[in-house]
């Protein structure tokens, strides 16, 4: 039987090894799992549109969280240009705003208004539907940078700024799964950024 039937045997263990490596591939099963950094508190902060947003009203996405101010002469800037290409990325395959967000957060509330921040974000074709441009109370912005995400922010004007130039990635349930330093430009990409996103998405 095994001769008569053995291209027939061969295919069928084939087909079921193929299958087994879909199946463990689509669930994830064998990847590195993300470790929980920290969990994201609560916060209360104004968009650019007047609106008051809260942790809630992002709950249940995969986001990516971002602290800067629009008067950063070098690295702000070039990380929203990339988070942008990853938002490009991200709408091309259908996930932006479905199940991914992002959120940036001015940490200089005195000089950065809805109206400047808004300025900002439209040089690098913000999709305001499923990104956040925040503004709030410098200490509570200053506190949840530092206990939520681990980011340092000292100085108190745009000419003695220093800040951790982080990008957090958040899961649904507000746990903080990893931080990139944005500045690694070399490990830290666009393309990156997107896989990591929809793969947590999963």
């Amino acid at each position: 039987m095994w001769k008569r039937y053995k291209w027939t045997w061969i295919l069928l263990a084939v087909v079921v090894v193929v299958a087994g490596f879909l199946v463990v591939n689509s669930l994830g099963l064998g990847k590195e799992k993300l470790p929980v950094i920290s969990t994201v508190e609560n916060f209360s902060f104004e968009n650019v549109d007047g609106k008051t947003v809260t942790l809630d009203d992002t709950k249940g996405k995969v986001r990516l969280f971002y602290f800067f101010y629009t008067s950063c002469p070098d690295v702000c800037p070039i990380t929203t240009f990339m988070l942008s290409q990853t938002q490009k990325q991200l709408i091309k395959d259908g996930l932006f705003n479905k199940d991914v967000q992002f959120v940036s957060i001015s940490f200089d509330p005195k000089v950065d208004t809805r109206e400047k921040i808004k300025q900002f974000g439209d040089k690098f074709y913000v999709d305001y539907n499923g990104w956040y441009f925040l503004r709030g109370e410098d200490q509570k912005i200053r506190d949840i940078a530092e206990k939520s995400f681990k980011i340092g922010i000292i100085g108190d004007n745009k000419d003695n700024y220093s800040h951790s130039n982080l990008i957090a990635l958040v899961d649904r349930d507000n746990q903080v799964r990893k931080l990139y330093n944005a500045n690694d430009t070399e490990n830290v990409t666009a393309e990156v950024l997107a896989k990591d996103v929809k793969d947590l998405a999963k």
